[in-house]
């Protein structure tokens, strides 16, 4: 079975207030196949406006994937995931938990709240570009396939 890839590019929501974090995710997508755009949001509040489209985010699409903090400002990660995974709008996109949380309670409470998945971000670039290629291949390359 051929499966064709859209050139279309994947929405992705980085919900992260560290912008070294940031910025490095940003490099690493730029050299991946998978054409992505990467808005980057760093609290709660926005993530929330940019999610339902108010304030200054009203012309910005939807994303096709949601990478999220926990430790985030104004509101948390876990509210954050609650509010994303009881709205019928937006509960069917993916949410990728990327913490530095090894606290397997954060771990339960996120998997309740319907996360996709829970990562534990990187210490340095190389493990980085490894976890994000993991991402591509496992959340990307499906999703761009899955929007034609």
């Amino acid at each position: 079975m051929d499966t064709e890839v859209n050139d279309e590019p994947i929405n992705i929501l980085l919900i992260e207030d560290n912008h070294t974090d940031i910025r490095m995710i940003k490099e690493i997508f730029k050299e991946f196949k998978t054409k992505t755009n990467i808005y980057a949001i760093t609290n709660g509040i926005e993530a929330l406006e940019f999610l339902n489209k108010k304030e200054n985010y009203h012309n910005k699409p939807l994303p096709n994937l949601i990478m999220l903090d926990l430790n985030i400002p104004l509101i948390n990660g876990f509210k954050v995931l609650k509010e994303i995974k009881t709205d019928d709008k937006l509960k069917h996109i993916p949410v990728i938990v990327l913490t530095t949380s090894h606290n397997p309670n954060d771990l339960s409470k996120a998997y309740e709240l319907q996360a996709n998945c829970f990562m534990n971000k990187p210490i340095c670039f190389d493990e980085y570009n490894t976890l994000l290629k993991h991402i591509e291949e496992c959340w990307l390359k499906i999703n761009s396939i899955n929007k034609n």
